[in-house]
């Protein structure tokens, strides 16, 4: 099942993608995607639904972030081999996790904005992981019956700030827009293993990023263990958990970075496409 928020940026409407692509408004069922509709048991009544019951969208509304009122956006650094080696990175021994404001999430296809004195912007196609059921101390083998669904994810980055000034990453990660999220939050069960999903971005048409959640250092059952073990997870908390290589910082000998006018589109196989042109502050 594919759940998506469509309409105006802080008035989205919750519906779901039927088999033909079109979009069903699910708003006499629920009044919005969040966590509180994340449950396995929540998940399976949307799923009971007809979809030809339910009134058709007409157009091509915006796509909203997939999931509402998000909780906290946890983000997983260095967590593919093939980008630590191009980054020069030692292999993390633990998940390395730095926080990404929710004032960051943007819809899937919404214009991503360079903040003033942003001079190296940078672009990573991440895997989504929208958690469900609370998690609290859970095994790796338990981990992924947390999980409620995946999405797509955009980890902007602005390089300088997250390295040149003193502090955490997360400066260089919460800058306004620079978490595009969607388009649709995709139910674990139509996903399968989330260790055998394609990802691809391109910056103005030409492939930057190829890669496969395969080479990730730590899985996603790892990490949603892992994090559980330091503090509890709830229904609608949302993990990116790490972006394959071809990063701007990881261009040799030099760097290449977002400017005003650019486009990125990024996806990840069977959980859709974004995207974003880039503008920048004024």
């Amino acid at each position: 099942m594919k759940l998506v928020r469509y309409g105006n940026p802080g008035s989205e409407k919750p519906g779901l993608v039927d088999a033909d692509g079109n979009i069903r408004d699910l708003s006499s069922h629920v009044t919005d995607i969040t966590g509180d509709v994340l449950s396995d048991e929540s998940l399976g009544r949307l799923a009971a639904i007809d979809p030809a019951s339910l009134p058709k969208v007409e157009g091509s509304p915006r796509f909203g972030p997939c999931v509402g009122n998000i909780g906290k956006f946890m983000c997983i650094g260095l967590n593919f081999s093939d980008h630590a080696a191009e980054t020069g990175a030692a292999i993390p021994q633990h998940p390395i996790l730095f926080m990404k404001a929710n004032s960051a999430i943007v819809g899937p296809n919404d214009d991503v904005v360079m903040p003033r004195g942003s001079v190296a912007t940078d672009w990573e196609v991440e895997l989504g992981v929208v958690i469900g059921k609370k998690a609290k101390y859970v095994s790796q083998a338990d981990a992924l019956n947390h999980v409620a669904g995946y999405c797509v994810i955009n980890d902007v980055s602005e390089r300088t700030f997250q390295t040149a000034l003193t502090g955490q990453w997360t400066k260089g990660k919460s800058c306004d827009t620079f978490g595009p999220t969607g388009p649709w939050l995709v139910t674990r069960d139509e996903v399968g293993d989330p260790q055998k999903l394609d990802m691809w971005l391109d910056v103005n048409g030409k492939r930057m990023q190829t890669g496969n959640t395969a080479t990730q250092i730590f899985t996603v059952a790892e990490v949603i263990a892992h994090l559980s073990t330091l503090f509890t997870l709830h229904p609608g908390d949302v993990i990116s958990t790490g972006t394959p290589p071809g990063v701007g910082m990881g261009i040799k000998p030099n760097p290449i970075y977002l400017k005003e006018g650019d486009v990125m589109e990024l996806g990840i196989e069977k959980l859709g496409s974004q995207r974003q042109s880039v503008k920048a502050d004024r």
